[in-house]
């Protein structure tokens, strides 16, 4: 399968699983809608900054968006916020919080090897 296509099919599946927007993402990243939605179709190669953006939105690692197969979302949802109306003020912060979580998590994998 192309790569576009699998980070395109993945970056949905994290969208939905977080209850975001496509709308909300696009703000968020300071792109259009139709230029996220380009991405989720698979049609535009999404840049690298966009991806570690969203891997800080979702709380997940940047390998997430290049499997063949997601099989386990219940890691990466482990701090997942469940909030209507949210401005992209708001995102920010649970994108930062969230990267604290992985580096913590990161930090915390690598202590215990």
């Amino acid at each position: 399968m192309n790569t576009n296509l699998i980070v395109g099919r993945n970056l949905k599946i994290l969208k939905e699983a977080s209850g975001f927007t496509q709308d909300q993402i696009a703000s968020f990243l300071g792109i259009k809608r139709s230029t996220y939605a380009n991405y989720e179709a698979g049609l535009r190669e999404i840049p690298f900054v966009e991806l570690e953006k969203l891997s800080n939105l979702f709380g997940c690692d940047m390998n997430l968006f290049f499997e063949n197969e997601i099989l386990d979302l219940e890691g990466v949802l482990a701090c997942a916020f469940r909030f209507d109306n949210l401005s992209q003020s708001d995102m920010y912060e649970i994108s930062n919080f969230k990267e604290v979580v992985k580096s913590y998590l990161g930090m915390h994998k690598i202590s215990s090897l």
